[in-house]
């Protein structure tokens, strides 16, 4: 479906206040703070396009791929590009992180590399659903299908906004963003409730 909300997010590379083209030069890895758990972004086995971006930068400064790993929650940067390594607290643990919002206050940013914005997922095999195209498509449906749908969005989000804006609380499924198992990213959650038929329709940020 065509985007139905009106925010937008540059994507850029988040980089260490100390991180510098000579450092790079003589360092033999290129240092990535990474969340191991992270589709699509970036994923422990190499899966995510955040991981082949970063074998691409590496490949062009002849160096390897080293990974500081860390849930990309509350705490992240702390404990990645802003923390020491145990064994020599003269270095950092790593360098880059592959995707941060552009002009983000708690690094140095690259100019940005793409543009993400929020969209509308369905799940065409639900009743009512098979001729969207777009936002108002949804909100044109029959009353009594519309106040059937389970619709998730991330809480606290924009998503949250426009389903309180056109009166759609009633319908919503919020999840956390972070939650406390860094082992289950929330989206894979949310798309294992859209496979077993718990939700109808979600809004999402992201590729």
């Amino acid at each position: 479906m065509r985007n139905p909300f009106s925010r937008s997010s540059l994507i850029a590379l988040g980089l260490s206040l100390s991180f510098s083209a000579a450092h790079a030069a003589e360092d033999k890895a290129f240092r990535v703070c990474a969340d191991p758990v992270n589709p699509p972004f970036s994923e422990r086995d190499g899966g995510g396009f955040e991981n082949r971006i970063a074998e691409l930068f590496a490949k062009e400064l002849h160096q390897k791929v080293e990974y500081t790993w860390f849930p990309q929650r509350m705490g992240f940067v702390r404990n990645t590009l802003k923390a020491r390594k145990e064994d020599n607290e003269q270095e950092w643990k790593c360098d880059v992180v592959m995707g941060v919002p552009a002009g983000w206050d708690q690094v140095a940013t690259t100019k940005p590399y793409y543009t993400a914005t929020y969209a509308m997922v369905y799940n065409r095999r639900a009743g009512g659903l098979e001729n969207l195209k777009e936002a108002a498509d949804l909100l044109a449906l029959a009353p009594e299908t519309l106040a059937g749908l389970h619709i998730a969005m991330f809480d606290h989000s924009s998503g949250t906004d426009w389903l309180h804006k056109h009166g759609l609380t009633l319908n919503a499924i919020p999840y956390q963003s972070m939650t406390g198992d860094a082992s289950v990213n929330t989206a894979m959650t949310m798309l294992e409730d859209f496979k077993s038929g718990k939700l109808d329709v979600a809004i999402l940020w992201g590729p």
